[in-house]
């Protein structure tokens, strides 16, 4: 695996770049700055993915983002950071970034723009290479890094029960020189988003079914997710099931505990690896109401103290 990677970067093949995560649906932020502020609540989410268990330097993701919207000149806007941590083999990719997402009324709705600006920094571990013919000048005996900057884009429209979205990452496609003798080449990918919130007869059941499609421009991926959700009072329980063509199949459990979302998946690979060589991820969020009302709206006061 190592060596599969380094050659790929050695050579500039350009393959999918950014990690998958299975709670997409809870993370949008993540493939969609245009998502930032999406509620009048302070959101932050933290994930930490974990691949192709049982093999020697898996893939490992942590990813930490928060959002919040705010109200200047009668208008409403999101803002939001977002710090990504992916650690494949002998390879590290951070990701440091900032959001903005104006938002319009429109059919009903909302209409957000949103565009990301973003410090790729790159590591290759040079230090962990272990190769028959060490004298080969183009690998690094240590560690090496690069950086570059990076621009994200897109579009998101929600109404009450249901949302999509679209979305640009990599608009500048980077090319990220790693020490002297390395570079990496980021291709632009395309993201499309959408779901809804569909009430059963039982006042505290819903079905939220997603789908998410993502390409590179020579790969693809699409994923269909459906999650049962239990709703009453402060209580909040969920448990669903993911699929992706060709790729995975996906459990999903959680709920929400003293405030804060936590949830669990496994997404076991549908190709000749073993049930045991699947995907790990954990989810926790947490939300705070804003209150966009105007002060001293509601305010009385007694014509006495005048």
């Amino acid at each position: 695996m190592i060596l599969a990677l380094l050659l790929m970067a050695l050579q500039g093949v350009q393959a999918q770049y950014d990690p998958s995560f299975s709670h997409y649906w809870a993370m949008e932020t993540a493939y969609n700055p245009a998502a930032a502020g999406k509620q009048n609540k302070v959101n932050v989410v933290v994930d930490y993915n974990m691949s192709l268990v049982g093999f020697e330097h898996n893939p490992k993701t942590m990813f930490l983002s928060a959002d919040l919207p705010f109200q200047f000149l009668g208008t409403y806007h999101g803002v939001g950071a977002q710090i990504v941590n992916d650690d494949i083999g002998v390879f590290s990719h951070k990701k440091f970034s900032v959001m903005y997402a104006p938002k319009m009324k429109l059919l009903g709705g909302v209409l957000s723009l949103g565009i990301q600006p973003a410090m790729l920094s790159e590591t290759l571990k040079g230090s962990e290479l272990d190769f028959i013919d060490s004298g080969d000048e183009a690998l690094p005996t240590s560690n090496v890094d690069g950086t570059a900057f990076d621009l994200n884009a897109g579009v998101y429209y929600q109404q009450k029960s249901w949302y999509a979205g679209a979305s640009v990452q990599h608009l500048l496609a980077p090319e990220v020189e790693i020490g002297e003798t390395n570079q990496l080449d980021i291709a632009m990918s395309y993201y499309f988003m959408a779901g809804c919130n569909i009430r059963l007869r039982n006042p505290f059941l819903s079905i939220q079914p997603s789908v998410m499609g993502r390409s590179d421009g020579v790969e693809y991926r699409t994923d269909f997710t459906t999650r049962l959700t239990y709703v009453h009072e402060q209580k909040v329980m969920y448990a669903g099931l993911g699929y992706s063509p060709g790729t995975s199949i996906t459990a999903y459990v959680g709920g929400k505990f003293h405030g804060v979302m936590l949830g669990y998946s496994y997404e076991y690979y549908t190709t000749a690896l073993s049930i045991g060589n699947g995907g790990h991820e954990l989810f926790v969020g947490y939300q705070t109401d804003i209150n966009f009302s105007k002060k001293g709206r509601n305010r009385h006061q007694s014509v006495r103290l005048l």
